[in-house]
């Protein structure tokens, strides 16, 4: 099992940009592809952003594609999501997790405990 925690949530203006880093404990994250997902008030857990355990492949779900990005410094254990030109509809807590099996949802069976991010108009 691997322990993770996310940071670089916070507050800021539609437009704007904030760093999620997402740091590991217990194992090394080399072994593990990983991904972002998010849960807004109301709405059910989705998907943001995934990528393989050596970080040569991504994947972003359709409504972050082309302002977030992906990425990981396994020397670091640890995953980072740049987020750029923020909505308010990006506004949820997001969580970072980490799966041996590859795909949007399969197999993510260790989580954070999430970091905020409020977006506002």
């Amino acid at each position: 099992q691997v322990q993770l925690v996310e940071s670089g949530g916070g507050l800021v203006q539609a437009g704007g940009s904030l760093r999620l880093s997402c740091a590991a404990s217990g194992r090394t994250i080399s072994n593990y592809h990983m991904g972002w997902f998010r849960q807004a008030p109301g709405k059910e857990r989705e998907f943001v952003a995934a990528i393989t355990r050596s970080g040569g492949t991504t994947d972003y779900a359709d409504s972050v594609k082309g302002r977030f990005t992906i990425s990981r410094d396994n020397a670091k254990n640890t995953m980072y999501l740049q987020m750029n030109t923020l909505k308010p509809e990006d506004t949820a807590v997001y969580y970072c997790a980490a799966t041996l099996t590859w795909g949007r949802t399969r197999g993510y069976a260790d989580w954070g405990q999430g970091t905020q991010v409020t977006v506002s108009s």
